[in-house]
């Protein structure tokens, strides 16, 4: 017969509490993560709506509205693309605007799916959910977990 001392009895009780604070906590944190990615989705939706764009969404998250198709010649991932471009945040603030020359393999994944969609000469209106942009860490000016917008047009590829 097993006799539990008071100081047993204490420690059994105190791990029960830490075990039981943890599957809480287990559980806040997935059930935060699966609303964090459809709350994402929303808020790129109900940002398009507000700016009247007539979006078309891709296998991969991306939500795009091709403003003007371009040209034949369309990038691939392998290529070195120049585009001017004006990056927003879903609360409307700009963070980054310019034209820049990389290889498209480069940028950011959000850019390698959307970016091909054009030819030279065309314009895309695009909103990147974080995971195909700058993902929990952020980057600068844009915080982590942040979809995005850009309005892209590209003007060589090479």
């Amino acid at each position: 017969m097993t006799h539990f001392t008071p100081k047993i009895t204490k420690k059994a009780s105190f791990l029960a509490i830490i075990a039981l604070f943890c599957s809480i906590f287990a559980l806040f944190s997935i059930s935060s993560c699966s609303k964090s990615g459809a709350s994402e989705q929303d808020q790129m939706i109900t940002y398009a709506k507000t700016n009247n764009l007539t979006y078309t969404t891709d296998p991969s998250g991306i939500l795009y509205q091709i403003i003007t198709a371009g040209n034949s010649t369309h990038p691939t991932v392998t290529n070195t693309v120049t585009v001017t471009y004006v990056g927003t945040l879903m609360d409307g603030k700009q963070f980054d605007a310019g034209t820049i020359t990389y290889a498209l393999n480069s940028l950011i994944q959000g850019w390698q799916i959307a970016v091909p969609k054009i030819g030279v000469g065309g314009e895309i209106k695009v909103l990147i959910p974080s995971s195909l942009g700058y993902g929990s860490s952020g980057s600068g000016p844009i915080p982590g977990n942040a979809p995005l917008y850009f309005d892209i047009k590209l003007s060589a590829v090479k």
